[in-house]
This record gives C-alpha cells, sequence and structure tokens, in this order.
C-alpha cells in the first residue's frame, strides 16, 4: 500500500494499544502539528486510524493569585489577625484590625467583601467581630489557589473555581486533546506493508512546463476535511461604530472637534454652572491626578465671569449658588468625567477663538467615571458629544435632530423623559427599545444650555447640546446585551470575532 508521506509517518508512529497524542507524533516524526492532523483525519477515513478527541478545562492563576498563595488570601489574613487581637471574644476596632493583618489599597476592600461571605464573623459599625469556631485551614479558595500552584488538582472544586474566577484570580480555558490510534485495518495494512508514495500536493509552473505533470500522482484532496480556523484581525465593533456615527455626523454638517482627555475641573464642571459642591464632583465619583494635581493657568477674565455665575447667577433675576467655589478646587486636574468639556472650550473661544452662529460639533472621544459595573456602565466610555449654536432653538429642533440621527441606523423607536441637568433647561434623557429584550434602555442625555453657562463664555444666542452612549448605540445595533463583552477586562474574543451588525 503506498500512501502520502506524512500518512505512513503517522501511521508507523500510531499504536493499536496506546492512545498517542497528535503533539507527541509531531513531536516524534519532526512534522508540524497541523501537518499530522490533517494526515492523521484522512487515515480515519481510510479506516486505518481513530482519532480520539476529549476536551481538557486548563486553570492558571493571575498575578494577584500568585501574591496570595505567597501571602494568604486578605480576608483570610484579616481572620487571623482579628483573632490576634481577641475579636473572637469582643469586638474590636476594625482599623486596628486592619492595620495589624498589614492590609492596605485595594486589598482591605477585597477583604471586607469577602469576611463575612466566608462567614468568618461580622463587620459593623466599624468594629469587627471574629466567629470562634470558623476553620480558615479548610477554606476551600485557599486550598484551591495551593492545589493550582503545586500543578495538583486534588482540592479543586467546581464552585471554588467559579469563585476564584468571578474574583479575577484564576483563567480556565478549554482545550481539545486529539489523540491516534490504529484500527485492525491499520494494523494489518502495516504488517502487508505500507511504502511512501510519490504524491504532488499541488501543480506549478515548473510541472506545467516541463510537462512532468502528466505523469505524477497527484495527493487527494479533501474537500470535507475541516479547514484551519483563522483569526485575522479586523475592525474592533465598537470603532466600527464610531466611524459610522462620524459619517452620519459629518452628513449633517458637522465638524469634528478635540481636545484635552485630562483637564481641569473649571473646565470639565464650572464652566457647564456645576456646582463644586455637586455630589457628581467629590473624590469618590471623579478620577482625579496627583502629579500634576492642578493646572498652571486659567483665562483670568473667564474665570472671574464663572465664578460671578457661580455666587450671584447671571441677568436681573439670576441667583447663583451661595455655595462656595475655590480657584485652587477649579485648577484641578482630573479625567474628564464627560466630552462637554470640549464644548466648553470650544464655546468660550479657548480652542479656535471665537465662533460666529450657526456652528455644529461633535466629538467622540472617551469619558472616565467611578460607576458600578454593570451590563451598561464601566468605569470609562466613549461619548458622542454634540451641539448646534444657532439662533432661536427649541425642543422640536433638538428633538428632530435627534430622529435625524437615530434613523440612519434604523433605530425608530426613541423616547424622550424630562430631566434635571445643572447647565441645561429643559433637559431630556433619551430611551431607545433594546432589539433582543425588548427594554427601554437610557441612550443619551441633551438639552438646551442655561444663560449661566453661555453669558459667561461669550455666548449670546442659542445652544443645544447632548452627550449620546456609543455603546449603548452599539447594543441597539447589535442586539448584544452586556457591554463588558466588547471592551473592559471581560470582554468576549469570540464575540469580537464573529459579531456582525444583524439589525
Amino acid at each position: 500500500m503506498k500512501l502520502p508521506e506524512a500518512q505512513v509517518a503517522v501511521l508507523n508512529t500510531a499504536s493499536a494499544d496506546e492512545e498517542q497524542t497528535i503533539e507527541r507524533i509531531a513531536e516524534e516524526t519532526d512534522l508540524d502539528p497541523a501537518a499530522v492532523t490533517g494526515a492523521a483525519f484522512e487515515l480515519e477515513d481510510e479506516g486505518l486510524v481513530e482519532i480520539v478527541e476529549r476536551t481538557s478545562d486548563d486553570v492558571s492563576m493571575t498575578e494577584e493569585a500568585e501574591e496570595y498563595v505567597e501571602e494568604g488570601l486578605p480576608e483570610l489574613r484579616l481572620y487571623e489577625a482579628a483573632v490576634s487581637l481577641g475579636a473572637d471574644e469582643d469586638a474590636v476596632q476594625l482599623g486596628q484590625v486592619i492595620g495589624e493583618a498589614g492590609l492596605e489599597g485595594p486589598a482591605v476592600d477585597i477583604a471586607l467583601s469577602n469576611y463575612a461571605r466566608k462567614g468568618y464573623g461580622s463587620i459593623d459599625s466599624g468594629e469587627i467581630t471574629a466567629d470562634p469556631d470558623a476553620d480558615p485551614e479548610s477554606d476551600s479558595e485557599a486550598a484551591t489557589l495551593e492545589a493550582i500552584a503545586e500543578g495538583s488538582v486534588a482540592y479543586q472544586s467546581d464552585l471554588a473555581l467559579e469563585d476564584l474566577e468571578k474574583r479575577g484570580l484564576v483563567e480556565r480555558s478549554e482545550t481539545t486533546i486529539r489523540s491516534v490510534l490504529l484500527t485492525d485495518a491499520g494494523v494489518t495494512e502495516l504488517m502487508a506493508g505500507v511504502e511512501v508514495a510519490e504524491t504532488v500536493g499541488q501543480v506549478t509552473s515548473d510541472l506545467i512546463t516541463s510537462g512532468e505533470w502528466e505523469d505524477v500522482e497527484f495527493a487527494e484532496y479533501n474537500v470535507e476535511a475541516d479547514a484551519e480556523e483563522l483569526t485575522p484581525g479586523k475592525t474592533h465593533v465598537l470603532r466600527q461604530m464610531s466611524e459610522r456615527v462620524k459619517d452620519v455626523l459629518v452628513g449633517m454638517g458637522f465638524q469634528e472637534m478635540q481636545g484635552p482627555t485630562v483637564d481641569a475641573d473649571f473646565w470639565i464642571n464650572d464652566c457647564l454652572f456645576m456646582p463644586q459642591d455637586h455630589p457628581a464632583r467629590n473624590h469618590w465619583d471623579r478620577f482625579a491626578l496627583d502629579n500634576p494635581a492642578k493646572i498652571d493657568d486659567l483665562p483670568e477674565d473667564l474665570v472671574e465671569r464663572v465664578e460671578s455665575a457661580h455666587r450671584e447667577g447671571v441677568g436681573d433675576d439670576g441667583e447663583g449658588y451661595h455655595s462656595p467655589w475655590d480657584l485652587d478646587f477649579a485648577k484641578a486636574l482630573a479625567l474628564r468625567g464627560h466630552t462637554t468639556s470640549l464644548t466648553a472650550r470650544h464655546l468660550s473661544g479657548e480652542a479656535m477663538g471665537d465662533l460666529e452662529p450657526p456652528q455644529r460639533f461633535f466629538s467622540i472621544e472617551k469619558a472616565y467615571r467611578n460607576d458600578t459595573l454593570d451590563a451598561t456602565h464601566l468605569l470609562e466610555f466613549f461619548q458622542i458629544e454634540g451641539w448646534v449654536m444657532a439662533e432661536d432653538l427649541s425642543v422640536r429642533d433638538l428633538m428632530g435632530t435627534f430622529t435625524e440621527f437615530y434613523e440612519q441606523f434604523g433605530i425608530t423607536d426613541v423616547e424622550f423623559k424630562p430631566h434635571y441637568n445643572p447647565y441645561t433647561e429643559p433637559s431630556f434623557e433619551l430611551f431607545g427599545r433594546h432589539p433582543e429584550t425588548g427594554e427601554m434602555i437610557e441612550i443619551g442625555n441633551s438639552g438646551i444650555f442655561r444663560p449661566e453657562m453661555l453669558e459667561p463664555l461669550g455666548v449670546d444666542c442659542d445652544v443645544m447640546a447632548w452627550g449620546l452612549a456609543l455603546e449603548r448605540l452599539m447594543m441597539l445595533v447589535t442586539g448584544a446585551e452586556d457591554i463588558r463583552d466588547v471592551h473592559g477586562t471581560l470582554l468576549d474574543l469570540d464575540y469580537l470575532r464573529s459579531e456582525e451588525v444583524i439589525y
């Protein structure tokens, strides 16, 4: 029997008694694993070998988990410190126990969130107690991490692995392992003798010009064989959506604006008539910078007008906020919480000089907020900023703009809900219907800028503006239900490789 060289090599290496993996055969024959796989499938079609497939779950630890293997899980360290300070008898000050445990930074929150979950004790009103009957030696998550570190699976349980995976301490992947086993027919052919057939895999120009193609034996081409899976690079689904949004807005007569990602609170909030004691401006909701911590200078005349608007309002009936206003706070640098800071820079003339109406500008840039992560919120997201400067603008103009914009994406079910913003009046939230769940999800915020914002910036006509979420638009267009699938630490690579716009 004559067979191609790769098939002969696989047949000679395979065994009738013991399964040989593709990787082992490739190593012994010095063939590429893909070539061995192809030859094995061809031999299986001839009934000479059997291919056995098994699925293997691979588990690996993250760098954070490796630290915990050395130092112990934060909640266990907290428990041990609490017991050492007598918290198993009487409540102890939480800060004292945290210091004793040597916990700092994110490890503190991790310890606190898992301490009660695992039943090690309770935390209430700044005091901590420890359950004297708790047994940290039997902690399944700690035991599982130790087992993984030692290369063992003896102590791993599905529940512990799931918990560790949720905590971002382990990563699991599924691998298909193929092995080859000789059949009776394969053994018979080997005993009868198998020779290498001189076959040609493809026609070349040399074969044609020399005429040798008439005499050579061509290898059979299996049209039913699985093609090699390729994952070529492609434009990210959010980038695709961003480019499409840009094309639509440019087609509607808008021009793009750009500006700094890190900016002074003055441009991010003060120019928007956002009071400095607003809850959204405290250190819990913004990402402030330490180095540098402040901007060097701000336009003095503009600062005076903005401060006056905050303290006294504008116009004869102006009230202002009568709340603290501090120049140092205005100079503080932070990651912008919205891209409306770009709008403030342009309307004030800081970005491009004075602008005469009519004007239409937009941007598609990142914003950063300390939000709770869920299916529609991330710590960073893309905002579609836009504004129109013109005389005698009304709510009808604003709604009409949105209707025209969303119709370009096949979205016609858009609803408006009255809302409050410090810098727009009237203000509206926008909602769109998700094509899969049927729910109305928030997709943006909009309104007409208040005089308290426009007058200090030197604008004496109407300006309507909006901030739309690019990720939410993508959800309405593609049917995606969780923005964490497309960017962030939990993104779904299979989704990114295969997803097409279907709505």
